[in-house]
């Protein structure tokens, strides 16, 4: 399970690197574009099954933890619903991974990379 660490602060929130790879790519497209926007989640049953937000700006630290060292692969149509979140008036919000029916080519995400994607497309 991967972790993001926001200001400094271990946030109360596990996903799995799978998930924690798609909020990365989106979350850190969306700060290099200058966007501020609002993250939510709902929390672990474990610590009250509620729900929780951050504010996410440019200048903020973010630390993307993952348990694992192999970078999964992407997903452009959860990305594609990722981002409509981020952009709306309630922010970004995890949702479940939707079946990929996109192409690269009609995906507002065909130049978003993953570390270690390029190399994965250059030795294809």
């Amino acid at each position: 399970m991967g972790q993001l660490i926001y200001d400094g602060e271990v946030l109360d929130l596990r996903v799995d690197d799978r998930a924690l790879t798609h909020l990365q790519i989106v979350i850190v497209n969306m700060l290099r574009r200058e966007h501020r926007f609002a993250f939510s989640w709902k929390d672990d049953v474990t610590h009250g099954d509620g729900r929780s937000t951050i504010w996410l700006h440019p200048n903020v630290s973010l630390h993307f933890k993952f348990s694992g060292g192999r970078v999964p692969s992407i997903n452009r149509s959860w990305l594609d619903a990722l981002y409509a979140t981020a952009t709306s008036g309630s922010g970004l919000v995890l949702t479940p991974e939707p079946a990929d029916t996109s192409t690269a080519a009609e995906s507002t995400w065909s130049r978003a990379v993953a570390p270690g994607d390029a190399e994965d497309d250059a030795t294809r």
